[in-house]
């Protein structure tokens, strides 16, 4: 089982840095998150929290993930980034397609996009998307993402998206994996149709289980039983050696931490600190597995 460093909330100032550290102590990737503004108001509830109520405010650091890991790529030679999730709802996907395809290559195929709709009505109407039938237009938008990002000459007319024939170049010389989030039926089938693997939000161990057998129930009914699939997970209640490997007996093969935290290190901490908590980490649990 692999161990993802999840920076999200972190100073900016921090990242290149701590992707250095992560490299060193041999974690496998660098989560990043998303979040295109932060609106006064929601006219949603946040999904993953009891109340609905959103855990940062408006002056919580956030950075494009996109720009973040070609910055962290850029001071790294073998850890890998994915974004964890980005909104795809609100985000034109040719226009994305290039920004993947330029990180994908500048990080020599250390690059991978976890995706999920979006939660939030502001963030696709004032980026010029509408909110109605987003699930609709995200499957058509990874079915452009993989026609471009897969190199060469392509077209694409469909209902929500409609271009002719055109090229990026230079197109990846690797597949660039995509993760697919999501907790609903409609969300684990689209990461079992189509996905190279699911990101999950924060979950429960329980809950977690019953997912990722329900996508192995999916998998198998679309015939892909038998390709690689990614389980990354961000499980709530399972800690320490024992947990991990509880995790992977059920089928994870990602885990998402912040080491530091584990540690009393918060995630506005002082740098040297996550370091330190980074290393421990890594010395107490991930060259034990």
């Amino acid at each position: 089982m692999k161990f993802t460093v999840a920076i999200a909330l972190s100073p900016l100032d921090q990242l290149t840095e701590l992707a250095r550290t992560a490299q060193e102590c041999g974690y496998s990737a660098i989560a990043l998150p998303d979040s295109i503004f932060y609106s006064e108001k929601v006219s949603e509830d946040y999904p993953y929290t009891p109340d609905g109520a959103r855990f940062w405010n408006e002056e919580t650091p956030w950075v494009d993930p996109l720009v973040a890991a070609a910055a962290m790529g850029a001071v790294t030679d073998e850890i890998r980034f994915y974004t964890q999730v980005l909104k795809l709802g609100p985000r034109n996907p040719l226009l994305l397609a290039r920004q993947v395809q330029s990180v994908a290559c500048l990080t020599g195929n250390r690059f991978g996009l976890g995706v999920g709709i979006g939660w939030t009505p502001e963030e696709f109407e004032w980026c010029g998307a509408p909110f109605a039938d987003r699930g609709a237009r995200v499957d058509e938008s990874i079915e452009v993402l993989k026609l471009v990002l897969g190199g060469g000459m392509v077209e694409y007319h469909g209902r929500f998206f409609d271009f002719d024939r055109l090229r990026m170049s230079p197109a990846p010389s690797e597949p660039v994996p995509i993760y697919v989030g999501g907790h609903t039926e409609r969300g684990l089938r689209r990461a079992a149709r189509v996905g190279d693997g699911w990101t999950s939000a924060m979950i429960k161990f329980d809950d977690l289980k019953a997912v990722i057998e329900r996508l192995g129930r999916l998998r198998a009914e679309y015939g892909r039983a038998d390709v690689p699939f990614e389980i990354q997970a961000v499980c709530i209640d399972r800690f320490g050696l024992d947990g991990y490997r509880q995790q992977a007996d059920i089928g994870v093969t990602d885990v998402l931490v912040a080491p530091w935290m584990f540690y009393g290190v918060g995630m506005d901490g002082d740098l040297a600190a996550k370091k330190d908590g980074m290393k421990r980490f890594a010395d107490e649990i991930l060259h034990k597995f």
